[in-house]
């Protein structure tokens, strides 16, 4: 068997910590899964005794009842302002990444709320969480701090941030909103654009770029073609990577094209 990767070897490390197995049955589920972290873990508790997991539902679902507001929330629903209560309760910060973390994990229809079904589903599925706010808070903290690590996790919630982040039925992020999704989830807890090696601030030329150039709404494939992009730019700071006769959509073209006359009139100046 070929030697692990490093990033392979950190996947391995993360199963270890949420599910208490040896390092060969990590390695095992992991390969078995094409090394996806969630869908090894959940394999695994599935496997391993996954009836526990539908013994908490009843538990979740009273839990939930205890977060609503009778005056206020329908039935199957957090509002607004329950809904905010509860997440700064488990740590999260409406302001930065773990918002759209906490969104991912329960699935939420919109930002200021969520749902009865998403919550027990959400929850359910956590390893070794227990039915209780003080859990909730505990496992959040791991979660957190495996967002900026995991690029499987961080891109699953960074896709799950223009669902989430929709106005009404709008099928598109405006500008403005997109932006400052962008600027939530590209700083720690998240994953920061900045070039590894002469830490370039790509997302800093990205917004000036749009704000000069871009007058239409950002569309869900603009949105997850921005991740690849972000994800290829940091390690390649010179965008060798890009091509014209590539499938980036054409505001990656357009930007690319700004960013390199913008070089060059730096140096030449």
């Amino acid at each position: 068997m070929p030697p692990l990767s490093s990033s392979q070897k950190t996947s391995v490390a993360n199963f270890v910590s949420i599910t208490g197995a040896t390092d060969k049955i990590a390695t095992r589920y992991l390969k078995n899964s094409g090394y996806k972290l969630n869908e090894a873990v959940d394999l695994y508790f599935q496997t391993n005794g996954g009836g526990a997991s539908s013994s908490k539902e009843p538990q979740l679902g009273k839990l939930f009842d205890s977060l609503r507001n009778d005056a206020e929330d329908q039935k199957d629903t957090l509002g607004a302002d329950s809904s905010m209560t509860y997440l700064q309760g488990i740590g999260v910060d409406l302001e930065g990444a773990s918002l759209f973390l906490a969104m991912e994990l329960v699935q939420a229809p919109t930002i200021g709320e969520i749902t009865r079904d998403g919550f027990v589903k959400g929850w359910k599925n956590q390893p070794n969480v227990e039915p209780k706010i003080e859990s909730h808070k505990q496992q959040f903290k791991r979660l957190i701090d495996q967002l900026g690590r995991d690029r499987d996790l961080f891109r699953r919630v960074y896709r799950y941030a223009f669902v989430v982040g929709r106005e009404g039925d709008q099928r598109a992020l405006s500008l403005d909103n997109a932006v400052l999704y962008w600027e939530m989830l590209f700083k720690k807890p998240g994953q920061a654009w900045v070039g590894n090696t002469t830490n370039i601030d790509w997302l800093a030329e990205w917004i000036a770029f749009l704000r000069e150039n871009w007058t239409r709404s950002v569309s869900r494939d603009m949105w997850n073609q921005t991740f690849e992009f972000a994800v290829k730019s940091k390690e390649d700071e010179s965008l060798g990577f890009w091509s014209e006769d590539g499938a980036w959509p054409g505001v990656v073209d357009e930007f690319v094209a700004w960013y390199k006359r913008k070089s060059e009139m730096d140096v030449d100046a």
